[in-house]
């Protein structure tokens, strides 16, 4: 899946959309990468000195590859009146630093759909380590 059908299936925008591409949907999985580039506004201040990806848009990168997952997962596209909300995330761990010019690889497992609601594991490598697990909750909701 390349940026445009990315741009059509998510609402995120720059400078919050964080996935380039998905490698591969396969069942209840999906691989994508996010590149990290030094030019990403949050290295202006997270930290001036040594740039870090920030814990909370490395989950929101699993989160979106998550979304993603889900609606493909139960067939649906997003319309004006319909929105994935980011419901939670338990057991975040963050086990080494992304940097500016890594490429994080970003795997996600969909465990449970009931209800609208949709539960994952997620995992982030930079090449073939670890950088981040949780796991993530999404909900598929209708707007007025």
């Amino acid at each position: 899946m390349d940026i445009h059908e990315i741009l059509r299936l998510l609402p995120h925008r720059y400078p919050l959309l964080l996935v380039d591409r998905v490698l591969s949907i396969e069942g209840q999985r999906i691989r994508a990468i996010k590149n990290v580039s030094i030019n990403e506004p949050q290295f202006l201040g997270h930290f001036p000195h040594r740039p870090v990806m920030p814990g909370v848009m490395i989950l929101e990168a699993m989160a979106q590859v998550a979304t993603l997952l889900a609606l493909k997962t139960a067939g649906e596209v997003l319309d004006d009146k319909s929105v994935v909300y980011f419901a939670g995330s338990d057991a975040a761990r963050f086990k080494r630093p992304v940097e500016p010019g890594d490429q994080m690889l970003l795997e996600v497992e969909l465990t449970r759909a009931k209800a609208g609601i949709y539960k994952f594991a997620a995992k982030c490598f930079v090449g073939d380590e670890l950088a981040a697990e949780a796991e993530l909750m999404c909900t598929m909701r209708r707007i007025d």
